[in-house]
């Protein structure tokens, strides 16, 4: 039998939820991380930005070898470390029961730099400390100086005369970028020998990198405290809690972790009982709650829409049926449904076993009323990444690649009128895509519409990026964008424009409720509950495009946007292929939706980021950039659908 190593994933894993410590590598159970995370380091450049992190070391020499001959890889590391100055990639430590790979480790006789790279960005003239003012770390960074932490123990435990001092290696937000096509040069491949799978340009050296944008960050203060302290566990010492978890994987003993609102993101979960996968979600409620499978399906308190859940929790009721108004704390709003009263609604029906839609008809009438004619419905498709596809930018900052227009006119007709796309290698397409807009809204003076935030946060990105350049229609632009939307709280320019978009996902939050979309209000969740509940909708839309009141630019006439599956309708977008290499789009989507630096649109910017690179055949281009263009055309046709559904419920109201 293999031995079982503590490693620094493990234990991050544990630090997240002990109980997980007993299904990880497990091929019996359901584990939907490990697809997840390679997309995630994908979607953030955090392969690249490891490989970019290792050009500023040119000596470095990279441990190689299988990832899991733990024996062979401490054998190679130590027999480097017996030089007086080296510095060593993946470097494997293996000390009682524990093991880890460092990313970066820099030896100077026995002063050594412990690096730790990640795709995340901070400002390195901001900064000043992870520790706050009340001694505990910042929310969202203790995870990775936790592991810091671990690998610095680890390394103590062989080497206890080295002076450790730890660093993070993070993405410089007030670094640029002097280099074009910076991250054309690390390319994600399959057959790479090293870990981040990435392919170097040929006779790419530091020379060419022009200026840093990582920076790296001193956190030997915030290392010291967590293993003097261990402020994420009161009740037992940094070691202790190694120990602990050490012990209990050594031995494959399943430590027990109080259910609570962190169950909701578990990754060893199915839903489909009969793939033959376990669920170690539902072994661990049922051990805790001893309630059948059936029952643990149920919705949870933590599924309703912001709602912390945890008080709920810890007075022992797990399930939304056992939730009461008490819990609520009901406050109504003027013309609109407040927060808590569409909390209520969610559990009200839920308990009723009530799955019909609710209107705030009355309310709804009076905002279709408000909005001016013809009706345009645009969407963006954004990418933002680590490092920077062209000189001159920021990493993450944003680089708008992509819209969709459609235009819905007061006789009903909707119109596909005007599109962009630049997927042009090197490219900065931020103000042809600006200019593409303005061209396409000004052809009328009708209500504008978005779903979300997104696209009045790109407006307000492009704005700034004008004000650094000296374009010949500049300022005809930057009034164009004050017109269009309101600014963000990052400008010193304040406004709100005569067509400042309108919100749709407000609207749907505003007035309407439906079962089905179980709490969610993207447009992913309320385009099939609107299919669903929309007699008018099913009619139209289960016709071919030729029959319809509707002008398309990337569908076939006899394309057909609904259908039906075992009685229930299909969203639209399942039925589109996927736009990056067979992943699915959905999955896609809900990644980029988890990501800390991206925000939105999750199967464009995976596609996208493709795209860039020269040695991608022209007919896989082209088959990418004609699902692009669908997939983006779909995005303003669902709001035009959900739209088509509130005006047919105002006119029935009648």
């Amino acid at each position: 039998m293999k031995p079982r190593y503590l490693t620094k994933s493990r234990f991050k894993l544990a630090l997240d939820c002990p109980t997980k410590l007993y299904y990880t590598r497990k091929s019996e159970y359901e584990n939907k991380s490990e697809s997840d995370s390679f997309l995630e380091a994908l979607a953030q450049g955090g392969f690249q930005v490891e490989e970019l992190a290792r050009m500023e070391h040119p000596e470095g020499i990279a441990i190689l070898g299988d990832d899991y001959n733990y024996d062979l890889l401490v054998e190679k590391t130590k027999e480097l470390l017996k030089k007086e100055n080296v510095t060593i990639f993946e470097s494997a430590f293996l000390v009682n029961g524990l093991f880890i790979r460092v990313d970066i480790l820099v030896k100077r006789g026995n002063q050594v730099k412990l690096i730790e790279v990640k795709a995340k960005s901070i400002s390195s003239t901001g900064h000043q400390s992870f520790i706050k003012s009340n001694g505990k770390l910042g929310s969202g960074w203790d995870i990775y100086l936790y592991d810091l932490a671990f690998q610095k123990y680890v390394i103590q435990q062989s080497y206890a005369e080295w002076n450790i001092t730890s660093y993070l290696r993070l993405a410089d937000k007030d670094a640029v970028t002097t280099v074009d096509g910076l991250h054309q040069c690390f390319k994600v491949v399959s057959d790479s020998d090293l870990r981040t799978g990435i392919e170097k340009k040929e006779g790419f050296t530091k020379a060419d990198l022009g200026d840093p944008i990582l920076c790296d960050i001193n956190v030997r203060e915030e290392i010291d405290l967590i293993l003097n302290t261990n402020p994420l566990d009161e009740n037992r010492s940094f070691e202790e809690t190694v120990d602990h978890f050490r012990k209990h994987y050594r031995n494959d003993i399943k430590l027990i972790t109080e259910i609570g609102p962190h169950c909701k993101g578990c990754e060893f979960i199915t839903e489909d009982h009969s793939n033959g996968l376990k669920s170690g979600f539902h072994e661990c409620w049922q051990e805790q709650l001893h309630v059948t499978k059936e029952r643990i399906d149920q919705p949870k308190v933590y599924d309703v829409w912001y709602n912390p859940a945890k008080k709920t929790i810890e007075e022992g009721r797990y399930f939304m049926d056992e939730l009461t108004q008490n819990d609520i704390n009901i406050r109504p709003e003027a013309g609109k449904l407040h927060r808590t009263e569409r909390q209520w609604l969610q559990i009200e029906k839920h308990q009723q076993q009530d799955e019909s839609p609710y209107f705030d008809v009355d309310n709804l009438k009076k905002e279709l009323a408000s909005w001016k004619f013809p009706l345009n419905f645009i969407d963006f498709e954004t990418t933002a990444v680590a490092i920077p596809f062209v000189k001159g930018m920021h990493p993450y900052e944003q680089l708008a690649f992509q819209f969709s227009h459609h235009i819905v006119y007061e006789d009903g007709t909707v119109k596909h009128f005007s599109e962009y796309l630049n997927t042009e290698i090197g490219a900065f397409p931020n103000f042809d895509f600006i200019r593409a807009l303005k061209d396409s809204l000004s052809r009328n003076d009708g209500s504008i519409f978005r779903y979300h935030n997104h696209e009045n946060t790109i407006v307000n990105v492009i704005y700034n990026q004008l004000l650094n350049f000296e374009e010949p229609d500049k300022q005809e632009l930057l009034e164009f964008i004050e017109s269009i939307s309101h600014n963000t709280g990052k400008n010193a320019k304040t406004w709100r424009g005569k067509r400042d978009m309108i919100d749709l996902q407000k609207t749907v939050v505003n007035y309407y409720y439906d079962p089905i979309t179980g709490g969610s209000n993207s447009i992913k969740a309320i385009l099939p509950a609107v299919l669903h509940s929309s007699e008018y909708l099913q009619e139209k839309y289960q016709q071919p495009i030729a029959n319809l009141n509707l002008t398309r630019r990337n569908f076939l006439d006899d394309h057909v946007f609904l259908k039906f599956q075992n009685g229930k309708p299909v969203s639209p977008y399942k039925a589109l292929p996927s736009v990056f290499d067979g992943w699915d789009n959905e999955q896609l989507e809900k990644v980029s939706e988890n990501l800390t630096e991206i925000k939105d649109g999750g199967a464009a910017l995976f596609a996208y980021q493709k795209l860039q690179f020269n040695d991608v055949p022209e007919i896989e281009r082209n088959a990418i950039k004609d699902s692009l263009l669908r997939y983006c055309e779909l995005d303003t046709l669902a709001m035009v659908m959900i739209y088509e559904y509130f005006r047919e419920v105002s006119k029935e109201s009648k």
